[in-house]
């Protein structure tokens, strides 16, 4: 038991000990540094073709319509929600490397898959629609690299550590429209890359709390099984359920607003649809940059005032922008012209021949009857709503992450993190459809309205179980504030310090407490502990 103590806790060590420390330290932050590039091409393969997505289907099948193109961009989300609990539960049991390479490895097939779609003589849409699929299959990774990160971090460096790996999702999230150069080719070479980096430089790391080293091999062995079932007995599972529906909500409110984002703008602002994509192009390319502030803004304020709190704030900023979308004033939106031809209505996608020329119709269109009588959204408010919603959603994003693992304590999180992966594709998969109807049917005063409500019960349900999410959080627990949480976490760590250092040899079972000779002086520690359950003290480390 001694020599185990002296390979995994900082006590006592030489300096040649202090050496191994060091490499093990640099090593760890290695691959986590790998799996921030995971993260980066995992959104670049997303983001690489999305703006070449509608004019490939329509070269591959001229016939197919922007309902086809919903399920072409719905599928990926699909097959990532599918994928990401099973690569998770692989990762509890098996190192993650394995479910890593797997996963990258589908993920380049499905792009090499998707850049000659064309080829076939039939269906070539449909073989598309497959090969998003099998994309966003691979990039159930996502799961496997935050779990990774959760397990390879101590509570301190959990916040940060989440903060990169959302930064580098962002930054794939800027870069990737603009690699337009066969682009799922690009995406498939990228793969490689990660390939090679997930076997050569990534290694198995697990630290506990105060960051030393459980085990340099692999996340669970059988001498770590009973303390794994005793963890998982401790976990909150309200805590659990309320990060998840939480995140779902999060992802839901960005999945409708890059939906919704070009049709508004063509409709209120009577742009284009290439000025639309342009536009908006660069709208998003700022909220990158904008998001990749917030992350370094987030780590240092939740230091200051804890991570839930950063949460609340930020679904506040969505509630704002959202709000300030909402139409109001006197002024009413340009009514797209139409054309009439044989009793019938020409609208938004007709394009009228004038002189030898097209002219693509602009402004709202007259099948949505609300254009009539709903106030225009004038473009201050949109570029506001982007600003705010910029600001609230990376900043809910990291902090959803974060909490969550937090509160899973020292456990695999593997199959944690893929529910929670999954909860965010679904959200992503419904997200489109719920306001594309909405929008349609009842225009942008009652989408925005009902979003708008689905933020208050967000922060209405936060603020209900504020007091449960918590670092490592156990059923029943009440803490008034961040000061009785970190006594309580250390009067446990203190206990199970005392549990490993100061047992016999000949361990009794832990039905029994341990015999002791009573001619044996108690431990300074042991002291510390007895008189804390007394309430005489309280242990200050």
């Amino acid at each position: 038991m001694s020599e185990e103590i002296d390979d995994t806790t900082p006590l006592l060590r030489d300096d040649e000990s202090c050496e191994s420390q060091d490499a093990v330290y640099k090593s760890r932050w290695r691959s986590i540094r790998v799996m921030y590039f995971t993260m980066f091409l995992s959104s670049v393969g997303f983001t690489i073709v999305i703006t070449s997505l509608w004019p490939y289907l329509q070269k591959v099948d001229p016939g197919a319509n922007a309902s086809f193109l919903g399920w072409v961009v719905a599928v990926y989300s699909l097959g990532q929600m599918i994928a990401s609990p099973l690569f998770g539960l692989w990762s509890n049991h098996r190192p993650r490397r394995e479910p890593l390479v797997c996963s990258i490895f589908i993920n380049l097939l499905a792009n090499i898959y998707y850049a000659y779609v064309h080829l076939p003589k039939t269906g070539n849409k449909y073989h598309m629609m497959i090969s998003r699929a099998f994309v966003g299959f691979g990039a159930g990774n996502v799961a496997v690299a935050r779990s990774y990160v959760a397990g390879a971090t101590s509570l301190k460096e959990r916040t940060g550590a989440m903060a990169n790996m959302s930064a580098s999702q962002a930054l794939g999230f800027i870069l990737g429209p603009a690699l337009q150069a066969a682009p799922a080719l690009l995406a498939a070479a990228l793969g490689l890359v990660n390939i090679f980096l997930v076997l050569f430089i990534l290694k198995e790391h697990y630290v506990d709390e105060d960051g030393r080293l459980i085990h340099p091999s692999i996340n669970y062995t059988e001498d770590n099984v009973e303390d794994s079932g005793e963890a998982e007995e401790n976990v909150d599972n309200v805590a659990v359920v309320t990060s998840n529906i939480l995140f779902f909500v999060v992802m839901f409110i960005f999945a409708v607003f890059e939906t919704i984002a070009t049709p508004l703008s063509m409709d209120m602002f009577a742009w284009t649809r290439k000025e639309a994509v342009l536009y908006n192009g660069i709208i998003i390319c700022c909220i990158g940059f904008e998001s990749i502030l917030v992350f370094i803004v987030v780590k240092l304020a939740a230091q200051r005032f804890g991570d839930r709190l950063i949460l609340l704030a930020g679904l506040a900023f969505i509630f704002c922008g959202f709000f300030s979308l909402l139409p109001w004033g006197n002024h009413y939106p340009r009514i797209q012209w139409a054309d009439i031809k044989n009793n019938s209505l020409v609208s938004q996608m007709t394009v009228v021949s004038v002189t030898n020329s097209t002219v693509e119709p602009t402004g709202c269109p007259l099948v949505q009857t609300w254009c009539q009588y709903t106030p225009v959204i004038n473009l201050p408010q949109y570029l506001t709503a982007d600003v705010l919603i910029g600001i609230g959603y990376p900043t809910c994003n990291v902090m959803s992450y974060t909490l969550y693992s937090k509160v899973l304590g020292p456990k695999p999180q593997g199959v944690y993190m893929g529910w929670l992966t999954a909860a965010g594709s679904g959200a992503r998969t419904l997200g489109p459809v719920f306001v594309s109807n909405v929008y349609t049917h009842l225009g942008p005063r009652w989408a925005f309205s009902l979003i708008c409500g689905v933020v208050v019960g967000a922060i209405l349900l936060l603020m209900a179980v504020y007091k449960r999410l918590i670092g490592e959080s156990f059923p029943k627990s009440r803490y008034a504030g961040g000061g009785a949480m970190k006594q309580d976490r250390r009067r446990r760590l203190e206990e199970n310090r005392n549990a490993l250092y100061f047992t016999p040899a000949t361990r009794q079972p832990k039905t029994t407490p341990p015999q002791r000779d009573p001619g044996i002086r108690k431990t300074p520690l042991e002291l510390s502990a007895f008189s804390h359950k007394r309430g005489f003290g309280q242990i200050v480390f």
